[in-house]
């Protein structure tokens, strides 16, 4: 099973036209691990996480990237002494190739924040706007915004939260907002993109990982304590909250977004102080190298996994849901978002229900429990009448084995109560 970012690597290198034995060999991997994945790409979400052992450097990694941010001219060999001193008991090959590869990544990523090509690369990130209410009292509310390398054209918008849905929800319409979507986008380490580094890899939320498979781009993380590498994304924060916010007369979110979107919209005609050309001018010549977007948008429900008990229901946070008797010992997949859960199986919706409150409730649609009913008469007719053998002796029952679903049985008037009662 290989990791979500290898799969991100697969997609990627495929939409840029190489073929499925390029991608093997430029990867290191088979060409039936390529197939795979392209055929099916969300299954390396859904697979087993990799237990994958620490290496001996890990713990000291991020001391590494604190010496090299105070000065990138440190060698390996100093690194490697001052580690020892601290009880690094690995090698200095290690270290060697550990720290190659982390000035390596700045000097990638400082060019990339610099040079920007046209369609490469954007910039994400949060930030908090406060509202002042009557009484002396203030509300929160987050920035959400992305910003094109290139262009420097700016999606932006002011949302409740800064959870996950809500992160994924924004990079899609900010796709749409664009028209397209970069090669690229780089992120500060935050939770909702970033989870850290296992086995010297980067980890990214899993969430985001499946975005990026479906809408083909890369993640990628800025270096630690290297703020001046997101600048594109984070002086427009201070040019929001100076030019727009300052003052404004809030009344709703909705009316908030508006009259940002106006805001933003005249400005982009204006010359910008680096580019010196006007946003809009710049805008139209990376259109053309933005990705296209997909024919359906990403479903940024939370995914949970779920096998079907003998009593035909799923649990879900202490509650129970009830589904088709035909599902009994199968795996489903329950999609979370809005206060509702979805349940399918191989794609298809089974059922659609409103979140129980509280813990210990049974939330039923009538529908399977008068299924069953009609399941369980039917076969009373088919298989339960005498039938008639030739020869001499008595007539017997015939019964195919394994034929009855393995539900849990109970008396017929339970279902029909219950039946009713959903009424």
């Amino acid at each position: 099973m290989k990791t979500p970012e290898v799969v991100v690597d697969i997609v990627l290198l495929s939409k840029q036209g190489l073929s499925g034995r390029q991608i093997a060999k430029r990867l290191g991997i088979s060409r039936e691990t390529v197939r795979k994945y392209l055929h099916d790409p969300d299954s390396a979400l859904r697979g087993r996480k990799a237990r994958q052992r620490p290496g001996k450097l890990d713990p000291y990694r991020e001391t590494i990237q604190a010496w090299l941010d105070e000065d990138p001219g440190y060698k390996a060999t100093w690194i490697y002494d001052r580690l020892v001193a601290l009880g690094y008991a690995g090698s200095y090959d290690v270290v060697k190739r550990a720290v190659g590869a982390m000035k390596e990544e700045r000097t990638r990523i400082a060019y990339l924040r610099f040079e920007t090509e046209p369609g490469n690369q954007a910039q994400v990130d949060f930030g908090d706007f406060q509202v002042d209410l009557p009484h002396g009292s203030s509300q929160k509310y987050y920035l959400f915004s992305m910003i094109l390398g290139y262009s420097r054209r700016i999606y932006s918008e002011l949302v409740r939260r800064c959870d996950l849905v809500t992160f994924l929800d924004c990079h899609i319409r900010a796709f749409e907002f664009f028209g397209g979507v970069p090669r690229e986008i780089l992120y500060d380490r935050m939770r909702n993109a970033y989870l850290g580094k296992l086995a010297g890899r980067k980890r990214f939320n899993t969430s985001l990982v499946g975005l990026a498979i479906h809408y083909g781009f890369k993640p990628e993380v800025a270096p630690a304590y290297a703020a001046w590498v997101k600048g594109k994304v984070e002086r427009p924060y201070s040019f929001i909250r100076e030019g727009f916010w300052r003052g404004y007369g809030f009344t709703t979110l909705q009316a908030a977004n508006r009259d940002l979107q106006a805001w933003l919209s005249v400005k982009e005609k204006r010359i910008h102080g680096t580019t010196y050309e006007q946003v809009c001018v710049r805008f139209e010549r990376e259109r053309p190298f933005l990705g296209a977007l997909p024919r359906h948008a990403y479903d940024t429900s939370e995914r949970l996994y779920r096998k079907v008990h003998k009593d035909c229901t799923v649990r879900l946070w202490g509650n129970s849901y009830v589904v088709c008797h035909t599902l009994v010992g199968k795996q489903v997949i329950l999609r979370v978002k809005n206060g509702a859960v979805r349940i399918f199986h191989d794609d298809r919706l089974i059922v659609r229900y409103e979140l129980a409150s509280g813990r210990g409730h049974l939330v039923q649609d009538k529908r399977f429990y008068e299924a069953l009913l009609k399941d369980r008469a039917m076969n009373a007719r088919k298989y339960s009448l005498p039938v008639k053998v030739r020869g001499k002796g008595r007539a017997r029952h015939m019964r195919p084995d394994g034929y009855e679903h393995k539900v849990q049985v109970r008396p017929v008037d339970v279902y029909q109560q219950v039946a009713e009662a959903s009424l």
